[in-house]
């Protein structure tokens, strides 16, 4: 039967649009390649991994990771203590009541600025017998009150009950002892096991959206649960994040994320590890003299018995194994790593340091403090009203006149905010591939906050992460000024302790510090800056704090500006 002339066209633009389809495919696929097909391969695993069960793990790595962190965690490895007994009793723990310290004699009968002091830490439980274990937490501090001085120590410990902290001397006159216990050693083997046993205690949900329907679900790095899964492992940086598929919407319908609530299980034993004003960040008592006196190095020189130790080139020689990064001298942080920290004390120092610079700040909350910082002091830096997050951000401030670009975002998950759109969920590594880099540009990460409740696993993938960004970084744009801000101390309840404790945030910043060894960054020393100074810890450190930071990192970018 013939087919009415109609029906011939309609099939012949039928075919020719076939036709152009086809070709289409063909050249798409020629001019995005391996993207295509990787975007084919994402929907396909998406579909996958929507359905299947969990075989993740919190502890996963490749075997190249799993090399390097086995390497680190045993770099990190703390001295081993007593496993904790069924029946553990509080008074056979460590009590900083019973506990003291004593200043060890000079050899020479005096202290001189240069040389260093010795101070022996001795633990008793609660009954006041000698501890013959080690493992205790503790912080060492040396200050002097008028002079608005003060340095961390060094803190050994011989696994006996019995402890060595280590100071330079590096000021003149008096110089105040003041040692801390953080956490006995049974609490930081409650804190080890909580890692191992309940990683995920924070936990966090998303919104699943379309129309009218909506529902919430968990999500986690890893989520052990038969139930079917949307995976949004990045495909970038391999990052893993799970959530529970919703009963009715797709994976595809996920609009927020947020930090949704902290659940553990501790013996009430457990808790009372970590009493307040009991045994947790508690001062030790000294068993005599608390304080000396420093004479001047120029009395050091002069005597014809001493070996003089002063580099007057470059300041003291720091002669232990592991010596400070700094101190304060008259409420300004010195560095002793050869670094000239300059006072930048007026708007114009500030911006005239900054000029025709962009500064990209990614991190956490401790990042944003130093954004807000920059821009509260910077009164011509305006920032525009991106309807961020007041949390997460991003932020964007601009000085036009000196031509000053300032932007702060968040890190990605795990992140404790609360709603945040996933369309803000970066990761540092995948924003650092975007930087262009240059003379010009100074890039800053702060990240360790928000990894404290997972094993050190996830932490170690991350930064393993962001250091090869970094290397890309420096590889295409040799120039560009990368600077890495150290985790600090905080004041601490058993909540804080259990979700972000100063044990856990130690054994991140030695990992982030041993990560970036080799690559060409700069570091702020968080950590010593908070512990050598007199204002109680916090994790946003107090203004006086802040300042000194900024002043590193606006050293490290003008490194030849006088003060002023």
């Amino acid at each position: 039967m013939m087919r009415p002339p109609a029906w011939r066209a309609f099939c012949c633009l039928k075919f020719r649009v076939i036709y152009l389809l086809l070709t289409l495919n063909v050249i798409i696929l020629l001019l995005y390649g391996d993207n295509y097909l990787r975007t084919c391969e994402v929907t396909k695993a998406k579909l996958t991994n929507s359905i299947a069960k969990t075989s993740c793990s919190f502890h996963s790595l490749s075997p190249k990771e799993a090399q390097v962190a086995n390497s680190l965690k045993r770099l990190i490895a703390w001295p081993e203590t007593l496993s904790l007994p069924p029946h553990l009793s509080l008074s056979d723990t460590s009590d900083p009541a019973h506990s003291t310290f004593t200043v060890l004699p000079n050899e020479r009968g005096s202290w001189f600025v240069g040389g260093q002091l010795e101070v022996l830490i001795k633990m008793s439980d609660f009954h006041g017998r000698p501890k013959t274990s080690g493992g205790d937490f503790l912080l060492a501090r040396l200050h002097n009150p008028t002079l608005n001085a003060g340095v961390a120590g060094r803190v050994f410990d011989h696994r006996n009950g019995s402890y060595t902290a280590v100071f330079p001397l590096l000021w003149e006159g008096s110089a105040h002892v003041e040692v801390t216990l953080v956490h006995p050693s049974e609490g930081v083997a409650v804190l080890e096991k909580l890692t191992q046993e309940q990683p995920d205690r924070i936990y966090f949900r998303s919104l699943f959206r379309l129309g009218s329907a909506h529902e919430m679900t968990t999500c986690n790095i890893c989520l052990r649960s038969s139930q079917r899964l949307c995976n949004y492992t990045d495909l970038s940086t391999g990052e893993p994040w799970f959530c529970y598929k919703p009963k009715n919407l797709s994976c595809d319908a996920r609009i927020s994320h947020a930090k949704a609530g902290f659940r553990v299980y501790l013996r009430p034993v457990e808790e009372k590890l970590f009493q307040s004003a009991v045994n947790l960040k508690v001062f030790i008592p000294a068993s005599g003299p608390a304080h000396i006196q420093v004479r001047s190095q120029f009395d050091y020189f002069y005597r014809s018995d001493f070996n003089f130790p002063w580099d007057f080139s470059g300041g003291v020689k720091q002669t232990m194994q592991s010596s400070p990064s700094g101190y304060y001298y008259q409420g300004a942080w010195r560095s002793l790593d050869g670094t000239t920290v300059h006072q930048f004390n007026t708007i114009t120092a500030i911006s005239q340091c900054l000029k025709n610079k962009a500064l990209h700040l990614y991190g956490d909350s401790t990042i944003r403090q130093w954004f807000e910082y920059l821009n509260q002091s910077l009164p011509d830096l305006k920032e525009f009203d991106l309807r961020s997050s007041s949390q997460t951000g991003p932020f964007l401030a601009l000085d036009y006149a000196n031509n000053i670009l300032l932007t702060f975002r968040s890190h990605g998950p795990p992140i404790r905010f609360r709603i945040i759109p996933i369309s803000n969920l970066h990761y540092i590594a995948n924003e650092l591939d975007r930087v262009v880099g240059g003379t010009n540009t100074v890039v800053v990460i702060g990240i360790w906050s928000h990894f404290s409740t997972f094993p050190i696993e996830v932490y170690i993938r991350r930064l393993l992460n962001i250091r090869k960004a970094v290397v890309r970084l420096l590889s295409r744009s040799p120039d560009t000024l990368v600077i890495i801000r150290t985790a600090n101390p905080k004041a601490l309840t058993l909540y804080e302790t259990l979700t972000n404790s100063d044990w856990y945030s130690l054994q991140r910043d030695k990992v982030l510090r041993a990560i970036f060894k080799r690559v060409k960054v700069k570091l702020v020393d968080a950590w010593e800056m908070s512990i050598a100074h007199h204002l109680p810890h916090s994790l946003h450190p107090q203004p006086p704090i802040v300042k000194n930071m900024i002043a590193v990192v606006l050293s490290y970018i003008c490194p030849k500006t006088e003060n002023l």
